[in-house]
């Protein structure tokens, strides 16, 4: 019997390691930066290379307020004009595929 527990403790970890493989093969990359044009333009993606096209992102204000709401297009950008007050990028992919980008990180 003790033989049949290690067997199932050894499978469940296996399972365990692949899983968490899984979830990290495919972490959501988010980076924004200033044309000099008053033009800011994100770039998203996936740590395993996939496209963020159509990934949802989002300019929140200060107080949470969404300014602006679009999708990454073909090529995983989304370029906004850069509001006046402070701001922060949201790509969100998903639950658990959040990135929030704060708008005093991002320079020319």
């Amino acid at each position: 019997m003790r033989k049949g527990c290690i067997a199932l403790v050894t499978l469940l970890f296996t399972l365990g390691l692949f899983q968490a493989a899984e979830v990290f093969a495919h972490t959501p990359l988010c980076s924004c930066y200033d044309n000099g044009d008053d033009t800011i333009t994100c770039e998203g993606g996936f740590s395993d290379g996939s496209s963020a096209a159509g990934v949802e992102i989002r300019l929140l204000d200060s107080s949470d307020k969404v300014l602006i709401k679009g999708k990454m297009d073909e090529d995983s950008e989304f370029t906004f004009d850069r509001p006046s007050g402070p701001y922060k990028v949201q790509f969100d992919a998903g639950p658990g595929h959040l990135v929030e980008v704060d708008g005093k990180e991002i320079v020319e």
